[in-house]
């Protein structure tokens, strides 16, 4: 008789799972259930032992009680916002994440946004498309050589972005307070310790901070005020990072000269301030994406999975600080 394989459910966004497959067929079955409900999860609850989950769906403490046998729960991106990692953890089980896989996308999107208005690029794009041919829509811009940015956020995207900034004669500065210790002197860069520090240095903010309850909103109209007048901010991060009705007060009074956001605060926009604002960019939370990006993001959460099915110490664990009987094995860090 065929040994039953525990069941692996790969929640949302997913029709296939030709990257996961190779992974896990051997340790594992596979359940796609393609959904946005969580209610949908509830039939298979008793008996999971680990979950990918990507962006569309919430994994809420409801669900969570119902978990009986799940070892963790792999949110295939950086952000973990849409998991209740702390009913997760009082259960046993681990809330894992895929840090690295978009590094390099996300700091060349942010570059890429941040150009792109500095620039005027849409004005003349959509000058130019109409019929006309003005130079005059690049007036205003400045030379970014020796402007300053300043980051909100300095982990891997925002060191890669650092990197990119510099690159372009930019005086870089950045807020963490949990970065490293010297990571400003590694990089060449300058460390503030306040963002009423660092904000009034800066003609171009770029957000990359998680999205946590300190950090929702840490853009906002008392943020926004701290900038030089005409300031310019792209949001590559968590759109609730940034207030979008602080946004469209500070564009209006002309605090902020332009903004680009790849994220905003409810996902598909339905604030038509912004969507139709002449002086917003907007990306449909597409900065995390190429190729290579997007096969290496699936790989990694499948293999997270792989580690937690066979009893082996995982890697990215997100909620080691609210565990409680943990039913994995925690990561070889935590255990030196």
């Amino acid at each position: 008789m065929a040994i039953e394989k525990p069941l692996v459910l790969i929640t949302d966004y997913l029709e296939e799972a030709d990257i996961e497959n190779p992974v896990l067929e051997s340790c594992a079955e596979i359940k796609i259930l393609n959904t946005h409900i969580d209610t949908d999860i509830d039939p298979f609850a008793s008996k999971v032992k680990g979950i990918l989950v990507f962006h569309d769906i919430k994994i809420s403490a409801r669900i969570i009680a119902k978990l009986d046998q799940c070892k963790g729960i792999v949110r295939c991106g950086v952000g973990y916002d849409n998991v209740d990692i702390k009913a997760a953890g009082e259960k046993g089980i681990a809330v894992c994440n895929v840090p690295d896989y978009g590094t390099e996308e996300v700091a060349d999107h942010a570059i890429m946004l941040m150009l792109a208005i500095a620039r005027r690029l849409i004005p003349c794009y959509d000058d130019i498309r109409s019929g006309g041919w003005q130079p005059n829509h690049v007036f205003g811009a400045p030379r970014l050589r020796g402007k300053t940015v300043g980051l909100i956020g300095c982990g891997r995207i925002g060191t890669a972005a650092a990197l990119r900034f510099k690159a372009l004669g930019l005086r870089v500065l950045f807020y963490d307070p949990f970065a490293t210790p010297g990571l400003d002197k590694a990089i060449g860069m300058e460390r503030c310790h306040s963002l009423e520090e660092m904000l009034p240095q800066c003609l171009f903010v770029s957000v990359h901070t998680p999205l946590t309850p300190k950090t929702k909103h840490i853009v906002n109209d008392a943020t926004l005020a701290l900038l030089p007048k005409g300031a310019y901010l792209v949001n590559t991060a968590r759109g609730p990072c940034v207030s979008g009705d602080a946004v469209v007060r500070a564009l209006e009074s002309g605090q902020l000269a332009f903004a680009a956001l790849d994220v905003v605060e409810k996902e598909p926009l339905d604030d038509e301030r912004l969507r139709k604002h002449p002086k917003v960019l907007l990306t449909p939370h597409s900065a995390f994406y190429s190729v290579e990006g997007f096969i290496e993001m699936r790989r990694k959460g499948a293999e997270e999975v792989r580690r937690l099915v066979l009893d082996q110490p995982v890697v990215n664990l997100v909620n080691g600080h609210c565990l409680t009987n943990p039913r994995f094995k925690l990561p070889l860090s935590n255990l030196s």
